[in-house]
């Protein structure tokens, strides 16, 4: 079985710089990137019945057009440059969700960009990677 690394990509610099990090390790190991894109989304709403509806039918509408989106690009790039991948997408909070990509995929690292946020910003705000490092199940890289 080959090593897993589940990359967190949502299409920025810093995720793209990630991603990089992460192929160069798994293509070392012989191993195989998981690239997992978590679009947020906060179950703190209070709808109808008739909206909550309306709101999973986008939900899984912006589901389909990440996955399309990615294999278009990143996913058909990666297999034409020969690295096995594959690509999780998942609603919800975004390092809760990696560390349980982690885990069901039986992956030994996982790797995310960080955005140029200040200290405050990042205290005041919270940070995916700060976040990740505190909760997940397996080794962080964080990518600058």
């Amino acid at each position: 079985m080959s090593d897993k690394f589940v990359v967190g990509y949502d299409g920025s610099v810093s995720a793209r710089r990630a991603l990089e990090f992460a192929v160069e390790r798994a293509r070392a190991q012989g191993g195989t990137i998981v690239l997992a894109h978590v679009l947020e989304w906060s179950p703190y709403s209070f709808l109808s019945a008739s909206e909550l509806e309306e709101r999973h039918k986008r939900r899984r509408e912006e589901m389909a057009r990440a996955e399309e989106m990615l294999n278009k690009t990143v996913v058909a790039e990666l297999k034409d440059a020969g690295m096995p991948v594959e690509v999780v997408i998942r609603y919800g909070s975004t390092a809760e969700l990696l560390g349980k990509i982690a885990s069901e995929m039986g992956a030994v690292q996982i790797v995310v960009g960080r955005e140029g946020q200040s200290a405050l910003e990042a205290r005041i705000f919270g940070s995916v990677a700060g976040a990740l490092v505190q909760t997940s199940p397996v080794p962080c890289t964080i990518v600058p």
